[in-house]
């Protein structure tokens, strides 16, 4: 059962679980010299007008508070890593109030500082729309607002709510909107009070582990529950997180319709980022799903990442894939998945 969000636990839980990494003074030539370009898919954002209300323990956990709030810091990273464009988001896990709640009229508010921010940095910054993927038609009336007036072409939502999990009644209209507009869905992985209290006693990897099993039960919620079945356009991203839960559905029940050897007409649209730019997962990720429904991700500035596309191109060399099939990850995927020209 999924127990609420204890906002006390993000940045520990995020951190601990994937780990701050150096950040370190990539130039744009070793980009260049990869000859690979790069468009991550997994960053967050969050604009000066709102107060982040995760408390930070650790100066690891101050600098990533600095550089989600930080515009400039947003660019300056583009060089730092190479990578050549950023999909943002707004987590609502850092704007909760004491009582773990976000008001309903923050989530506008929201979109329209992503946008301006995608509008202003336009071919290197690319938002997603945040929304509560529980609010019912709300929800749903946003998503409409968010692609039709602000020209956001994704969704940013969190794996669960209080009880609730994405196959509940309540965020069918959020899912539904998604899917009549052809919008991607990223379903991001979260802190749960009741699993983390109780993973967490091993350390840092049961941390990692707990929100990973978080990001796969929502992906587990969705095939089992019967949403792909009535949504069959719908397409959601999970983290490399979630990896456990995208091998055991591939591998039992009706989660093979998820796998790339699944026909056409019944192939569900799972696709997930690569996070940690490990060749093992990489390849185990494009076994199950097939390259197409791979994009590159790295969690900025959760982890900060020097010479992604030289470490991404390195992965997918070991992994044994042509060429084409790393361009698709490395930026073909997501200007396709969001409809970028």
């Amino acid at each position: 059962m999924v127990g609420p969000v204890n906002r006390r636990d993000v940045l520990h839980g995020m951190s601990a679980a994937v780990g701050l990494s150096q950040v370190a003074s990539a130039s744009a030539q070793e980009a260049k010299s990869a000859g690979l370009r790069v468009i991550d898919f997994h960053n967050h954002y969050v604009a000066p007008s709102f107060k982040i209300t995760a408390p930070t323990r650790t100066p690891e956990q101050q600098a990533v508070v600095n550089a989600m709030g930080s515009s400039s810091a947003l660019l300056e990273s583009l060089e730092i890593s190479g990578v050549s464009a950023r999909v943002v988001n707004t987590p609502t896990a850092f704007l909760e109030d004491a009582d773990g709640h976000v008001s309903p009229e923050m989530i506008p508010r929201i979109n329209d500082s992503l946008a301006e921010l995608a509008a202003k940095n336009k071919g290197k910054v690319h938002a997603l729309a945040t929304v509560d993927a529980f609010s019912g038609d709300a929800g749903a009336r946003e998503v409409h607002r968010a692609f039709q007036e602000l020209g956001l072409k994704g969704l940013f939502i969190e794996s669960a709510k209080g009880e609730l999990l994405l196959n509940a009644p309540q965020a069918r209209p959020v899912l539904t909107a998604a899917a009549s507009l052809g919008m991607a869905v990223f379903i991001h992985p979260q802190t749960d009070k009741q699993m983390n209290a109780r993973f967490s006693r091993t350390g840092s990897l049961g941390m990692r582990y707990a929100r990973g099993t978080i990001n796969s039960l929502a992906l587990i919620s969705l095939l089992e529950g019967g949403v792909f079945d009535e949504l069959p356009k719908l397409k959601v991203v999970v983290t490399t997180l979630a990896m456990g839960g995208i091998m055991m559905a591939g591998g039992f029940g009706s989660g093979f319709n998820i796998r790339r050897d699944a026909p056409d007409m019944v192939r569900r649209h799972v696709y997930v980022d690569t996070m940690g730019l490990n060749a093992a997962q990489v390849a185990a990720a494009v076994a199950m799903l097939g390259a197409d429904h791979v994009l590159a991700g790295t969690d900025w500035p959760i982890v900060v990442e020097k010479s992604v596309p030289q470490r991404l191109k390195d992965a997918m060399a070991v992994a044994g894939l042509s060429q084409t099939d790393q361009d698709m990850i490395a930026h073909g995927n997501v200007l396709k998945l969001l409809g970028i020209s």
